[in-house]
């Protein structure tokens, strides 16, 4: 038995360390850097084990059109807006991650943190979710927010709040926050059975919601439109169908999902999977729940298309477009690394996740996460973190400085190259700078996959020496 245990894993070990790249770089430190970053983005009242020492509570008196408690949740990016349809893509990519790659999390000890960011974004949602058919999808006006340049504690413009309803939908944003919550059902099961059992009602209510009054969601919240605009809502409905049935094993959510699947002509390979696209994601997670090969075959066309044609720069990094150009391709490995779990292609996805994690962690000439490595960014377009310590004062001369940010925004990713891997590292250039949530989402939960591979390596390694084997010949550690 033991035997053929160590064969059966032998894939694992060798997809790993084929690649034999000349560097190898802290896992560890990059999951605890990225969690941190996260926390650096709370709103509302802030938790007594907050780690980071330059925020305190922020818009804690954010409301809704009826007086509904709407504190809590993430600062998208530099800014103060609460974007709901962002914040739900982001949770349901590190809920995924979190449940795909538990052990990462609980070898460096960071476990509970990565429960209590996924946990703040979902208690957030509930909140917003106001009664069945209405849940508010925004908060902060980002006219009135560009006007602003300080900390979040110090903010004194108004808060204007923006909801769908029956009269008004959203099925996209309803359906993304579906997703995530059911998502995060999942990860709580064990753990939290009552939060469990409230967000997959919550999911089940938004779905139901999403399913019964179509639109698009910056129809309703027209100022949306500008920064996270949504152009179809066919994949979110599909996607939050899957979760559901992967949350529940209620058949009904599956046969929902393959119907609106060719309903909606999802079958067709996409070039990129971010929050306004979740088409791959679709069928990485329906090629998980089915393995029927309709699904599998189209999650490996979408990796194979990334691997070998998709544009690359010089250097070798994805590149799909120059806004987030980091996020798109980790978000990609993200998958990959998903489609690998299942058996599709494992050698060469675990590596191209390799190569391309590893371009954002120095690689590519330097690192792009805030605060790791040697060399990283030091002018992340983010205003709190551009601010003096406190009781300094912090306007729009922090900035308009040309020194680093005086609080380290820890484990930012940043926007990142051109595609010639030209990068500017300037707090006004937000198109090489800008830091969002939705940016690190996919790279925390890829970083989570490598360190995974990397446990399993060690445990193969361990039980062939324990058995009187020799490791492979031609594995190199990574």
């Amino acid at each position: 038995m033991w035997f053929a245990t160590i064969m059966m894993n032998r894939v694992i070990l060798a997809s790993f360390l084929l690649a034999g790249v000349a560097r190898c770089y802290d896992y560890d430190e990059v999951l605890r850097l990225s969690l941190m970053f996260y926390e650096a983005q709370r709103s509302g009242h802030l938790p007594a084990n907050n780690r980071i020492p330059w925020r305190a509570d922020s818009a804690t008196t954010d409301k809704g059109q009826n007086g509904e408690d709407l504190s809590g949740g993430y600062y998208d990016a530099g800014d103060f807006v609460k974007f709901g349809f962002t914040m739900a893509s982001t949770t349901t990519i590190l809920a995924w991650g979190y449940m795909s790659y538990k052990d990462a999390y609980e070898e460096v000890n960071e476990w509970e943190n990565a429960l209590g960011s996924i946990r703040w974004a979902a208690e957030y949602f509930i909140k917003c979710h106001v009664s069945d058919y209405e849940f508010y999808g925004q908060v902060g006006d980002f006219s009135l927010d560009q006007g602003f340049w300080g900390r979040p504690e110090d903010m004194n413009m108004s808060r204007p709040s923006y909801k769908i309803d029956k009269n008004r939908p959203g099925s996209d944003l309803a359906g993304e926050t579906s997703a995530a919550l059911s998502a995060v059902s999942i990860v709580f099961t064990k753990i939290d059975s009552n939060f469990s059992a409230s967000c997959l009602s919550h999911a089940k209510q938004l779905y139901m919601f999403a399913n019964q009054y179509r639109g698009l969601y910056n129809d309703a919240i027209k100022g949306a439109a500008q920064y996270y605009e949504s152009t179809d809502y066919g994949d979110e409905l599909t996607w939050a169908a899957a979760w559901l049935y992967k949350a529940t094993k209620e058949s009904q959510y599956l046969d929902d999902a393959e119907y609106m699947y060719m309903k909606y002509r999802l079958k067709e390979r996409p070039n990129e999977f971010y929050y306004n696209k979740k088409v791959a994601g679709v069928q990485a997670l329906l090629a998980e729940l089915t393995n029927q090969s309709e699904y599998t075959e189209a999650i490996q066309n979408f990796c194979n298309y990334n691997l070998y044609v998709q544009k690359k720069t010089p250097k070798g990094l994805l590149y799909i477009e120059k806004s987030g150009t980091l996020c798109h391709a980790a978000n990609i490995v993200f998958l990959c690394l998903q489609a690998a779990d299942i058996g599709i292609m494992s050698t060469q996805y675990r590596e191209f996740a390799k190569e391309q994690i590893h371009y954002i962690l120095g690689d590519g000439g330097q690192s792009y996460v805030v605060g790791f490595g040697k060399s990283y960014p030091l002018q992340p377009h983010h205003a709190a973190s551009s601010c003096p310590d406190r009781p300094a004062p912090c306007d729009w001369e922090a900035y308009r400085s040309t020194k680093p940010n005086p609080q380290i925004l820890y484990g930012a990713l940043v926007s990142g190259p051109d595609e010639n891997d030209n990068y500017k590292d300037l707090r006004e250039e937000y198109i090489y700078n800008e830091v969002t949530l939705d940016y690190n989402a996919g790279f925390q939960s890829a970083v989570a996959g490598l360190k995974h591979l990397e446990l399993l390596a060690s445990r193969h390694k361990a039980m062939m020496s324990a058995n009187g084997l020799q490791p492979q010949s031609n594995a190199t550690d990574a």
